[in-house]
């Protein structure tokens, strides 16, 4: 099995290669099982609440049989209307289960940065808030809910 610590990915470097890119990716990977269990049982909602931070919201949107649409989102309180509130920041990730990845998706990119750049950048970030929603404590692996029950 691999561990988290096996996998060499710089961000200091920021070699943005495709190899070190597919490391992020299985970094990713990772850093989502370690919060949610087995990916390949993921279905329906997640959510993860813990004291001092916002609540944590993962939905698997399709699935098929090698791949996963997850959306990814912490759920803030809107000043001024206690019961609302905001999705932010409403990330959609794919998962790769045959590989072992997790890649994060924007629609519609554009700019004159070359696309391998702008997945690196979109791919470090969700490492990173992956990591720090591990180090507040968030788990999904012990509250899933039914996706039938809503």
């Amino acid at each position: 099995m691999i561990a988290e610590c096996n996998l060499v990915v710089s961000w200091r470097a920021r070699p943005r290669g495709f190899v070190a890119l597919m490391g992020l990716y299985e970094s990713n990977y990772l850093r989502l099982a370690a919060l949610a269990g087995d990916l390949r049982t993921l279905a329906g909602s997640c959510v993860s609440s813990v004291a001092g931070d916002c609540t944590l919201v993962l939905n698997v949107t399709e699935r098929a049989r090698y791949t996963s649409l997850l959306l990814l989102t912490y759920l803030l309180p809107v000043a001024g209307a206690p019961a609302a509130t905001e999705r932010v920041p409403d990330l959609r990730l794919r998962l790769y289960h045959d590989a072992r990845l997790l890649e994060a998706c924007v629609a519609d990119a554009t700019g004159a940065e070359r696309e391998l750049d702008r997945r690196w950048t979109r791919n470090m970030m969700v490492n990173k808030w992956l990591e720090y929603c591990a180090e507040r404590g968030h788990s999904f692996a012990r509250r899933r809910t039914d996706p039938q029950s809503g």
